[in-house]
């Protein structure tokens, strides 16, 4: 009985032994792999990643410390701290600038507006013909050809106007009493021939084919198809007075005759009407600009015209005498745009006639605007808009902004941003080759 407790211990103390060695052999099996792993670690050059070694080292090229070599199919772990710097670069910026915030507020300041100096467009005549007929002979040969009141402009030939001679003729040499004699009188008078040319055909019973056009105003004629830049154009020098007494100068003309005065020389430039070319009636053919009275017209921004109203008074100068000031009130303010500008115009009637048309002129103007001010440094003109780098956690953000008016040194935003944090200077948040891209806030957020 002794001896089988004996065989029974020596047996479970051979199996404890062979189970405790069995354990040791699994946990050197497991960790075989780790070490394995450990010492298949490799290395490699930044500038030269054919260089490849199994330890630390130097690369045998550049002289570069050797990296551990990332293996495919495992990731690095991200701090979330260091996100932000993980976004596009024309998205955000990172610095460490600093950061100002707007001003609130009213500010009055002194607004320069460009003018120039033209024509009053009241004091403007207008040639036209009253009859249809052909150009015989055309006696001007360039814009703003300097024109004298009572000189001859041009002849025309017109079947009309012959045919109502021939009526007249025919109703005189038949019955001198006749009534209709006075009507056929008014009709050629209505069509443009003076009463001493009708005398002259009852006279000498001819019919005269060429019925002169004759100027009824002194000043400056420009051809029709030229006179949507009339506005800009800078006249030639003052002509003399001359009257005639005869010829047609009434003849489809409107406006009264100017006084002389000096004015610079123009660029001129050929009319298009052309010897016989055909014409129509009431056809407007050339406008005679007159140097009477002058005004100066001032371009005003959309922004700041609510605050330009007639009966202001304006102060200007000339850019090249600002010593001497000449003030002025405006005395239109034109309720539409002119073709291709955007910028209103207020009109001053000069009673100063020592001025020449064509003189570039400077106006300041008292402007009041209230609203989030920032310095010019702080947004940056992309020409169609502006932008300001906003502070949003620990990067800068490009966001667009409205700007109005600009006052010393200080920029009108037009919009509600008293609680952005705005990097101080713009411009050192970017450089030449750089391109901001102004990303929506969904975007931002995403």
């Amino acid at each position: 009985m002794k001896k089988n407790s004996i065989a029974k211990l020596v047996a479970l103390l051979f199996v404890s032994i062979l189970l405790l060695t069995a354990c040791n052999k699994k946990t050197e099996y497991n960790s075989k792999p780790s070490h394995q792993h450990v010492t298949n670690q490799e290395y490699t050059c930044p500038m030269h990643p054919e260089v490849i070694q199994d330890k630390p080292g130097s690369c045998p090229i550049c002289g570069m410390e050797l990296v551990p070599r990332h293996t495919p199919g495992t990731e690095t772990a991200i701090d979330s701290s260091l996100k932000h710097l993980l976004k596009p670069v024309n998205e955000q910026v990172v610095s460490n600038i600093s950061v100002i915030k707007p001003q609130g507020g009213t500010k009055i300041f002194s607004l320069q507006v460009q003018g120039i100096i033209t024509y009053d467009t009241r004091e403007q005549t207008s040639i036209s013909s009253r009859v249809s007929g052909r150009i015989e002979r055309l006696l001007i040969k360039y814009n703003y050809q300097p024109i004298k009141k009572g000189q001859l402009i041009m002849e025309i030939y017109s079947p009309d106007l012959a045919a109502a001679q021939r009526e007249l003729l025919f109703i005189y040499q038949s019955d001198a009493n006749n009534p209709m004699l006075q009507k056929a009188k008014e009709r050629l008078s209505l069509l443009g021939m003076q009463q001493k040319q009708i005398q002259q055909v009852l006279k000498t019973g001819k019919i005269s084919y060429r019925i002169p056009v004759y100027s009824n105003a002194t000043g400056y004629i420009l051809d029709n198809t030229a006179t949507a830049n009339a506005s800009a154009i800078v006249p030639a020098a003052s002509p003399q007075s001359s009257v005639s007494d005869d010829g047609m100068g009434a003849m489809g003309s409107s406006g009264n005759a100017a006084s002389n005065n000096s004015a610079s020389t123009p660029a001129a430039s050929a009319i298009m009407l052309r010897e016989g070319q055909y014409i129509g009636a009431g056809q407007s053919l050339f406008t005679i600009y007159t140097n009477k009275n002058l005004i100066a017209e001032f371009a005003f921004d959309p922004s700041v015209s609510p605050q330009i109203k007639k009966g202001q008074k304006l102060v200007f100068y000339e850019p090249s005498d600002k010593q001497n000031v000449y003030t002025g009130i405006i005395g239109l303010i034109q309720p539409v745009f002119k073709e291709g500008s955007n910028f209103t115009i207020a009109r001053i009637y000069l009673q100063d006639n020592k001025f020449q048309t064509g003189k570039l002129v400077t106006a300041a103007v008292p402007i009041v605007s209230k609203g989030w001010w920032l310095p010019q440094s702080a947004v940056l003109n992309l020409g169609n808009k502006s932008i300001v780098f906003k502070k949003e956690k620990d990067v800068f953000v490009p966001r667009e902004v409205k700007t109005k008016n600009n006052a010393d040194g200080m920029v009108l935003i037009d919009q509600d941003i008293s609680d952005w944090g705005i990097a101080s200077n713009a411009a050192y948040m970017i450089d030449s080759e750089s391109f901001i891209k102004i990303a929506s806030e969904n975007k931002l957020k995403n």
